[in-house]
Order: structure tokens, then C-alpha cells, then sequence
């Protein structure tokens, strides 16, 4: 076999994003918190940017009027110098006419008029009083107890390994026999140690089953009713099910006496490591505001807290400087004014791509912002963004992480977004309105004789609004609604 060199032509098709697209991708899916960051880390790597407010300091002299003609004379000086440095006569490095046109053109909204999208707000910084501290895990909490309790150097590395193998739930993950042979001692050892750790804050945490941790509560709390221990040890599989009439057959005693010594079980915690859970509670910024105004709905775009962006002046007398001084800076000045004017157009059309997707969802909701969910309507990406002429993937971004404050509350965008159903005359009809009949129906049906899911489809269907016994079933289940025997069950254990 010969290998050897050769050079080879071909011609092939790639698709290829300009960084100038990339960017702009990128900032389509971010909230507004997220987009701050983008900016200040632009502003801090392109000396082109700058606040709008850095520049306009109020002399102590000049009054509203005058510091306002100055503005304009600067805006219309600063427009022209623009228009000159981007094509210098005595460029360096001299563009081709076409592609300096075709460039000056582009971005000739920022030449003429500025860019002007976000307001400034100044704001004090937060006291440290409303700082919240963070609160204490599981594990460290456990840790702190464990240091107070075990002084033997290997009870404290037992203890510690126990403690290192608790779920967030609080039950301990591995079997006693394998913490045994890992600190080659006896299984009795690590028992006597993880009975100390389940008396500890949260009461039962490290058990290896919901029985033992119920048990568990239950003698810390000092209960000693037979029953109730019996129904516990013996018959949690009746529980599960919410048999209570087999329960109460088995024990041998009437219903009333098993919801007595229910009440008491349901206060025992079946996941005692929960009190320590490490979510947080996240308050949601909605990124579109519709207010109705004359029975109009009106969209605004919130960008409370965004800066407001322009191109540095200083530095635009720089690069008019350095085309016939510097060529190297030039260079460099040039590549970042282009880059600012790419990442304000960005910014600008990402503002505009969320006001046509916020608009076409608004008029297509209208009738549910105004009168309520069982007037929405079905909605998917590809709908929208045909309607408004961009790729589907366009629409996902703008969705993701958005939120909307309507007068009826605050909605994700893609709460908007779902199936559609078709009705006996061919209308389409929104699967959240199938929902939230099923959800009404099962509320106002006789609790002794709960419906099933057949009778709920064909009560469905009578309204006109035919769903198949499988897709209540499914729809049922995302409601978090029990079966039809279940809520019979509870029904009669709560008349008892």
C-alpha cells in the first residue's frame, strides 16, 4: 500500500452561525436577573458600552432645557462621527463600498435615533437585616448532634458514616451488615450506635423502613395503644390502599374505632428528614406585563432594573484618532465597535421576538385573560412560529423562563403551550379545559357513589367534549385525583 500526499478541491454544504447569531441565541432564553450578568460582563470586556446616565451628570449651572439641547447636539455630533469612523477616507485598512454601505445601513437605527431600550434604576443597596441566613442541612444538623453524643474516636466515624448514607427523606440507604464489615465490627455495635441517631432531632431519622420509623415516633412519643401499634406493625399494606373497611374487619372493631386511631397515625411524619430540606422558595419576575385599558389588553415588556446601553463618545473620538495614527488600535477600536453595535441589535431584537410571541398569545388568549379557563384555547410552538415567521426552536427559547402577569394572574409562557382536543362539530378544544371539568365533576359527585372513569367520559361527552376512558384515566392522574374506589374508601372513613 502507497500512501502520499495530495491536495483535493470540494465543494460542500455547511451551516455555519455567525458569532453575531450566536449571540443573539444566547441571550433569547435568559431572564432578566440572568441578562444583567450578560451585560455587566459586556460592559466590562468592551470599552465601546457604557451607561446612558454615566455621561449625562447635571452641571450645577445648567438647567432642564439647556442640559436637554446639549443632549440633542451631542446625539446628532455623535451620530455623524459614527458614520465617518466606520468608513474613514484615510483608513489603513479600506473596506470594499458595498460592505461598508451595506454595514452603515444595518445599523442605521442606532445611528440616527440612538438606542434607547432600558431605563436605569437606581437602587440602594439591601440592609443586612433583610439577608436572610441559610439554613442548616440535614447532615449538618445531624453532625452537630453527633459531636455532642459520641466521644470514642470509632463510635464518631460509625456515627459519621450512618449519618453520610441518610436520604433526604431521612431513612439510612445502606444495610447494617455493610457498615459492620466496613469498620470490621459487629453488627450489634452499629445497631446500638444508630439507635442513639434515631433519637436524635428529627425523632427516627436513619431507619431503614417506614414501619421502624413510625414505630420509632411512637415510642419516643410514649404511645402505648395496642391497636394502633397493631395497625402499624401488621397492616400499613391495608393503609397504603385505604381499605379501611378490611382494616377495621380484621381488627374486629367498628369503622369510628379506626378513624380514631388513624388520627393519631396521621400525625406521625412518614419522612421525618423533610423538616431539613434545603428548597428554596423562588420568587418569580415576570418578564411581560398585559394590563386592560379601555378594553384593550395592552403588552409591556419589563425591563425594571435593565441598564440602558449607548456607544461610548470618548472612545468613538478615539477610533476616528486612530485611523490615521494607530493602525493597531484601529484595529481594535473597530472590532469593538462593531461587536457593541452586534450585542445592542441583539438586545433589541430579543425584545422585539418576546413582544410578538407575548402579542400572539395574548390574542389568541384573549377570551381566557378576560373570562377564564374554560374559554383557552390550544396553542403549540409550531402555531406560533409560523405565525410570527421564526424556527420553533426560536419560540422555545423566548418560553423558557418566562412569565407573564396578566389581570388574572401570573402564568409561564409555556403554561399557554398544550394538546388540543376535537369536539363533536370539529372545533378544537384545550386540554387544560378538559381538565378542569374533569377536576369540577369529581367535586360536585355524590361521595358514596364516586363516578369512574368511564361515567366521567361520558359526561364529557354529553358536553360535547369526547375524551376516551384511557385519557381521563391519564388526565386523572396529573390532577393527583384518586380512583373512583379510593375516594369511596375515604369517603366512608370520614362519615364513620
Amino acid at each position: 500500500m502507497v500512501m502520499k500526499q495530495r491536495l483535493d478541491q470540494r465543494q460542500v454544504q455547511k451551516l455555519i452561525l455567525a458569532p453575531a447569531l450566536q449571540q443573539a441565541i444566547k441571550l433569547l432564553p435568559l431572564t432578566n436577573l440572568e441578562l444583567i450578568e450578560i451585560i455587566d460582563t459586556e460592559l466590562s470586556q468592551n470599552p465601546m458600552l457604557e451607561f446612558e446616565e454615566e455621561t449625562l451628570e447635571k452641571k450645577p449651572e445648567e438647567g432642564p432645557e439647556e442640559k436637554e439641547k446639549d443632549r440633542t447636539e451631542d446625539d446628532e455630533r455623535a451620530s455623524e462621527m459614527t458614520k465617518e469612523d466606520l468608513n474613514p477616507e484615510d483608513s489603513p485598512e479600506p473596506q470594499a463600498e458595498a460592505e461598508a454601505t451595506e454595514f452603515e445601513s444595518y445599523f442605521q437605527q442606532y445611528f440616527d435615533d440612538g438606542f434607547h431600550s432600558y431605563p436605569q434604576e437606581i437602587k440602594e443597596a439591601p440592609s443586612l437585616e433583610n439577608v436572610v441566613a441559610e439554613s442548616s442541612s440535614l447532615w449538618d444538623h445531624l453532625s452537630w448532634q453527633a459531636n455532642l453524643t459520641f466521644f470514642d474516636k470509632t463510635d464518631k466515624e460509625i456515627a459519621q458514616y450512618i449519618i453520610g448514607n441518610i436520604n433526604e427523606e431521612g431513612y439510612l440507604t445502606t444495610s447494617v451488615e455493610e457498615i459492620a464489615n466496613t469498620f470490621e465490627t459487629t453488627e450489634k455495635k452499629v445497631e446500638e450506635i444508630r439507635e442513639k441517631i434515631k433519637g436524635f432531632d428529627p425523632i427516627s431519622v436513619g431507619s431503614l423502613t417506614l414501619q421502624e420509623a413510625l414505630l420509632s415516633q411512637m415510642d419516643h412519643f410514649q404511645v402505648r395503644d395496642e391497636i394502633t401499634r397493631t395497625i402499624v406493625t401488621e397492616h400499613l399494606h391495608l393503609l397504603e390502599k385505604s381499605d379501611y373497611s378490611q382494616l377495621a374487619k380484621v381488627l374486629g372493631i367498628p369503622l369510628s374505632a379506626v378513624k380514631y386511631h388513624m388520627e393519631f397515625i396521621k400525625h406521625l411524619d412518614p419522612a421525618p428528614g423533610r423538616k431539613y430540606t434545603q428548597e428554596r422558595t423562588f420568587y418569580v419576575v415576570p418578564d411581560i406585563i398585559v394590563t386592560k385599558e379601555d378594553d384593550e389588553l395592552r403588552i409591556m415588556l419589563n425591563n425594571e432594573g435593565l441598564p440602558r446601553l449607548r456607544i461610548n463618545a470618548y472612545y468613538k473620538r478615539l477610533l476616528a484618532k486612530a485611523s490615521k495614527d494607530n493602525p493597531d488600535a484601529y484595529r481594535f477600536l473597530k472590532d469593538k465597535m462593531k461587536k457593541a453595535f452586534w450585542f445592542l441589535r441583539s438586545l433589541d431584537q430579543r425584545d422585539q421576538t418576546i413582544y410578538k410571541v407575548a402579542k400572539y398569545i395574548v390574542d389568541k388568549q384573549k377570551d381566557f385573560i378576560e373570562r377564564g379557563i374554560e374559554f383557552i384555547k390550544p396553542l403549540t410552538l409550531i402555531e406560533l412560529a409560523q405565525e410570527i415567521g421564526v424556527h420553533e426552536s426560536t419560540v422555545g427559547r423566548v418560553v423558557a423562563n418566562k412569565y407573564m402577569m396578566t389581570p388574572r394572574g401570573v402564568f409561564s409562557l409555556k403554561y399557554f403551550f398544550h394538546k388540543s382536543l376535537t369536539g363533536d362539530y370539529g372545533e378544537e378544544i384545550s386540554s387544560l379545559r378538559i381538565k378542569e371539568r374533569i377536576r369540577k365533576v369529581v367535586d360536585s359527585e355524590d361521595k358514596e357513589q364516586p363516578l369512574s372513569d368511564l361515567e366521567i367520559g361520558d359526561i364529557l361527552e354529553r358536553e360535547n367534549l369526547r375524551v376516551a376512558r384511557r385519557t381521563v384515566t391519564k388526565y386523572r392522574k396529573q390532577l393527583e385525583i384518586p380512583p373512583s374506589h379510593i375516594r369511596k374508601r375515604r369517603f366512608k372513613m370520614e362519615e364513620a
